[in-house]
């Protein structure tokens, strides 16, 4: 140790993070962290998009419901909307599991850019080659022709649009035109707009009104109650192994007023709850636990929220 420095033992903080050195003080490979101590075989509280840990509330059954509607009834276009990380890409990586072969997709991401890129965009995702330097004209030729051929084959076509709410007016308005393409009285193709609520705002604006008349189906996940908030983290727990009573009612309601209610902060932070549970070598996360995750700042999703709530 230098003398005179402000230099911290690190084996003299009673954290608990020593626990990921070995006997010899090397750091463990295994990066398991809380798992072992809980008895649970992976993470329960990923902020990745998994299908199986999906937690059907009463707000994602009726959202996806009407995914589900607008699929089977054919609707030109079908909306779902909600909060960042309120569950919107873990329904539709859910619907994509559940279609049947006879149906094509295209899944386009933060497609930006105007007249002809989302095009192009919308071409790249059905898997349509394209030349460099494609007018416009020829591009929309390509898509027509592609469709015609599914339709003749009995195939229908979908184009999932995610983060929908990043395309401009132009965009949106080249979105509705491609609902256009017919066959007689057969939709050709099926558009699903998924995006945060300001997708809703441009939807609705005056200058998108016959795209809004085009809508047949649409579904805006709000944020859940303190009573989802616990069963969703007493499923999750369970899904990954453990007994779900690892969080006590109190902590629950804690996390429910940190996150108000948003899945992927949820997430965030009851991950973080194992892990300081576990330095604790406390094998219960209650209210003590939870304020420790508060005071120490490491929940840095909750400034995300509007209103920052706190213990």
């Amino acid at each position: 140790m230098v003398q005179g420095s402000n230099f911290i033992d690190p084996r003299q903080v009673e954290s608990g993070f020593e626990k990921v050195e070995d006997s010899h003080g090397t750091m463990v490979s295994n990066d398991s962290f809380y798992l072992d101590f809980f008895g649970l075989d992976r993470r329960p509280f990923t902020l990745l998009p998994d299908p199986g840990f999906m937690y059907w509330s009463p707000l994602h059954k009726r959202g996806y419901s009407v995914l589900q509607f607008g699929v089977m009834t054919c609707a030109p276009i079908t909306v779902l909307t909600g909060e960042i990380g309120a569950g919107k890409t873990t329904l539709v990586q859910h619907l994509l599991g559940e279609l049947e072969e006879s149906i094509t997709v295209g899944l386009i991401s933060n497609a930006q850019g105007g007249r002809g890129e989302l095009l192009q965009w919308v071409l790249n995702a059905l898997g349509v080659a394209v030349e460099d330097g494609s007018s416009y004209v020829k591009m929309f030729r390509l898509l027509q022709d592609f469709l015609v051929a599914e339709y003749a084959q009995g195939r229908r076509v979908i184009l999932i649009f995610d983060e929908a709410q990043n395309l401009t007016f132009e965009g949106l308005e080249e979105v509705r035109m491609l609902t256009n393409i017919n066959a007689n009285t057969d939709e050709l193709i099926q558009l699903v707009l998924v995006g945060q609520p300001e997708l809703r705002d441009l939807i609705l604006d005056p200058k998108m009104r016959q795209l809004t008349q085009r809508v047949a189906a649409s579904f805006h996940l709000e944020r859940m109650d303190k009573e989802m908030v616990k069963n969703y983290i007493c499923h999750r727990l369970r899904t990954a192994g453990g007994k779900g009573s690892e969080f006590t009612d109190a902590a629950c309601q804690m996390v429910f007023e940190q996150t108000c209610g948003v899945p992927r902060l949820v997430n965030q932070f009851c991950d973080f709850a194992l892990l300081y549970a576990w330095t604790n070598d406390v094998h219960e996360v209650g209210e003590d636990v939870i304020e420790q995750v508060v005071q120490d700042g490491v929940f840095f999703g909750g400034n995300s929220l509007e209103k920052r709530m706190t213990v």
